[in-house]
């Protein structure tokens, strides 16, 4: 896996703190910091998500694959899939994730909680790399419910 990020700059000053990464499957995501009113320089131009957000972003991405991959393979009628993460950081750099919750919504035609129970503890046990790595800091909590589709 590859990924190459460059800094975009501001209007070809090369001012602001804007980022587009490209992975190697040919994507692109763009990044940007926070603005910063005591150092304009520093700061981004809030064009973007920041880096640590797509950090989370993308665990969710992750443990919610597992999570609708592990349902479908015991053959439940999975017919939606989403985790809203809440997260707090350290005060002091580096300013790692300390706490993560994950709550998921799964839709679909009954599907017991104990197969979303399961499933859930799976990803953050076994397969999802994003949320075992971020478990070397953060305390991770999940929750979640079943919607009847």
């Amino acid at each position: 896996m590859e990924c190459t990020v460059s800094w975009t700059g501001h209007s070809g000053t090369r001012s602001g703190m804007g980022f587009v990464a490209e992975t190697g499957s040919g994507h692109v995501i763009a990044m940007d910091g926070a603005p910063d009113t005591a150092k304009p320089d520093n700061g981004g131009q809030n064009l973007a998500p920041r880096p640590m957000e797509t950090v989370l972003a993308g665990t969710g991405g992750c443990t919610a694959y597992d999570v609708v991959l592990i349902l479908k393979r015991g053959r439940h009628d999975v017919r939606g899939c989403s985790v809203k993460l809440t997260s707090e950081r350290a005060e002091v750099d580096p300013k790692v994730f300390t706490k993560i919750n994950m709550h998921f919504t799964v839709t679909g035609k009954a599907i017991p909680e104990v197969a979303v129970e399961r499933a859930i503890a799976m990803s953050h046990d076994k397969y999802c790399s994003a949320s075992i790595m971020l478990g070397k800091t953060a305390e991770i909590t999940t929750s979640f419910e079943v919607v009847e589709a």
